[in-house]
């Protein structure tokens, strides 16, 4: 019964994780090509939203149900490379989100709500900067956790 919770668990965390990271980059790439501030603001906020609610609760119920998993099976890290892997990949891209993503989004998103504020139809070139930017840092950021993940399943 408790493998069965705790595998539960880490898939539902990494549904959550995985689903949000790429449809949020969705969301942001299709609102940055309408070239509106207002339309921009928005996504902004929603993508910064939608991180605190599903991409950071999906990472804990991944690391709980990894852990859980750890302790339901018995395994030693040591007797499982792949893990090790995995879960080097997937600390890579906390990492990632926590020093690039994460304060380009919260600046991305004050740019592009004072952009919308002050009436003006064209972003400034600090947004697309940034912008650019965020989409190399979160191509990595999102390969690392779908590396992480062909590890975990494929050994």
């Amino acid at each position: 019964m408790e493998y069965s919770i705790v595998k539960l668990v880490h898939l539902l965390g990494v549904i959550l994780f995985m689903g949000n990271i790429i449809v949020s980059a969705l969301w942001k790439i299709q609102a940055d090509k309408t070239g509106n501030p207002v339309v921009i603001a928005f996504a902004c906020r929603l993508v910064n939203m939608t991180d605190l609610a599903f991409t950071a609760f999906g990472a804990a119920l991944i690391i709980v149900g990894g852990i859980g998993l750890f302790h339901a099976t018995g395994i030693a890290i040591s007797d499982a490379p792949h893990l090790t892997i995995g879960i080097s990949l997937f600390g890579m891209a906390a990492v990632l989100w926590l020093v690039g993503l994460l304060p380009l989004q919260l600046y991305m998103s004050r740019i592009a709500t004072q952009t919308a504020a002050k009436g003006q139809d064209v972003m400034p070139a600090a947004y697309d900067k940034c912008r650019k930017l965020w989409g190399l840092v979160g191509f990595i950021a999102t390969a690392l956790p779908l590396g992480a993940l062909y590890f975990m399943i494929f050994r």
